[in-house]
């Protein structure tokens, strides 16, 4: 009974497979999928700072844009913790210029 109080007049939408459906949607146009793995990629790529990453930093700069982050993931945290040094303050660790090393086996 609620939905039949709140739903607007149902309307018929045939599709390509030969059969109809009712639909008491109230937006008539259908959403666009967002391309998730996209997402995740770029976000990995700015997590580790690789050459795709940087190549759209880049281009962002010539474009004029200041929204894409000037630093990869790791360096932002790198300097959030760094520097660590222990209680007398005798020694002090650093983490400057992070990178990923080449894989030394694959799945292969």
């Amino acid at each position: 009974m609620a939905a039949a109080r709140n739903a607007s007049t149902p309307t018929t939408i045939k599709n390509g497979r030969g059969y109809s459906r009712l639909s008491f949607a109230k937006i008539s146009d259908t959403l666009t999928v967002p391309d998730l793995l996209a997402l995740q990629t770029e976000s990995f790529d700015w997590l580790v700072g690789n050459e795709a990453w940087k190549q759209r930093v880049a281009e962002a700069k010539k474009a004029g844009r200041k929204d894409l982050a000037q630093a990869s993931g790791l360096e932002e945290i790198f300097e959030e913790i760094s520097p660590i040094e222990d209680l007398s303050e005798t020694m002090q660790l650093s983490f400057t210029n992070p990178y990923l090393e080449p894989e030394k086996y694959s799945i292969e």
